[in-house]
């Protein structure tokens, strides 16, 4: 039950529950923080199509506003939504998306990254409704544009903050924003301290601290404003499996002492490290 398998997104409830889309065993796992109890509650390890199946999971996320799990099914395109309480199985909230990345705001409403139509898009659930808030102008390197957007972060402001992938860089794109803002990367793709190798989780603080696990890389960069972007967590660009070490990082979370969990993709795990606040 707790052996895990290329886990991917990952997020952090407020009853201090680190939820897991626990990719290639087709599940959602959740894991008590407190009690150390791990359960799964979504899946049935094999890979299908049905109301209680899933196809590679990326992400996976708790809706306070309704009370339910969002998960994005990716390789059954298509994004759900499960009532622990009420329900036995998930109901299909969006069909037909390449979706990757969640996340919502204060307000509730929720973002989602699709990685082939290269843009990020706010869904009001009770309305279904849906605009494009980044990219959306077809695939590119241009500030308008997005290659492959994965993983995404709302701030305060209602900011979109985007692993903009394949392009090796985060972006920032305001609210109503017609362009983004590069904030992370941007350099080309390398293993230089401000540069990317195919982005994957990020998360904003509310000092406006940027970070990013560099998959290909091997490790979480921090950029902060006016200084020069550190390391938090792997051996610089060395992958392996010791407690210090990562292997292509995905997923990242913050509890609410402030340490950072990592999914730990290639290593089938999840790694929490005590971050240093500068």
């Amino acid at each position: 039950m707790d052996r895990l398998h290329s886990p991917q997104g990952i997020s952090i409830s407020k009853n201090q529950s680190l939820l897991i889309a626990d990719s290639s065993n087709h599940r959602i796992m959740k894991y008590n923080l407190n009690t150390g109890i791990i359960q799964r509650i979504a899946g049935k390890n094999i890979q299908g199509y049905g109301p209680d199946l899933l196809a590679k999971p990326s992400n996976i996320m708790f809706h306070r506003k309704t009370k339910s799990f969002i998960i994005s099914d990716r390789h059954n395109r298509r994004v759900l939504q499960w009532f622990p309480r009420s329900a036995r199985y998930a109901r299909t909230l969006i069909e037909n998306i390449a979706c990757f990345g969640l996340a919502t705001d204060v307000n509730g409403d929720l973002y989602l990254s699709d990685t082939e139509r290269h843009e990020v898009t706010l869904y009001r659930i009770r309305e279904n409704y849906g605009k494009v808030v980044a990219g959306g102008n077809g695939q590119g390197c241009r500030l308008t544009q997005l290659n492959r957007p994965t993983y995404i972060c709302i701030g305060d402001d209602y900011s979109v903050y985007v692993s903009d992938s394949w392009n090796n860089r985060v972006m920032k794109w305001k609210k109503n924003a017609k362009e983004g803002i590069i904030v992370a990367g941007g350099n080309g793709k390398g293993k230089d301290r401000t540069q990317l190798d195919y982005p994957a989780g990020v998360l904003i603080d509310q000092l406006g601290t940027i970070y990013v696990a560099d998959y290909w890389n091997h490790r979480v960069m921090r950029w902060r404003k006016d200084k020069q972007p550190d390391i938090i967590a792997g051996d610089c660009f060395l992958p392996g499996n010791s407690a210090q070490q990562l292997t292509c990082p995905e997923g990242l979370a913050f509890d609410h002492e402030g340490n950072l969990y990592v999914a730990d993709s290639n290593n089938h795990r999840i790694q929490r490290f005590k971050i240093r606040k500068l």
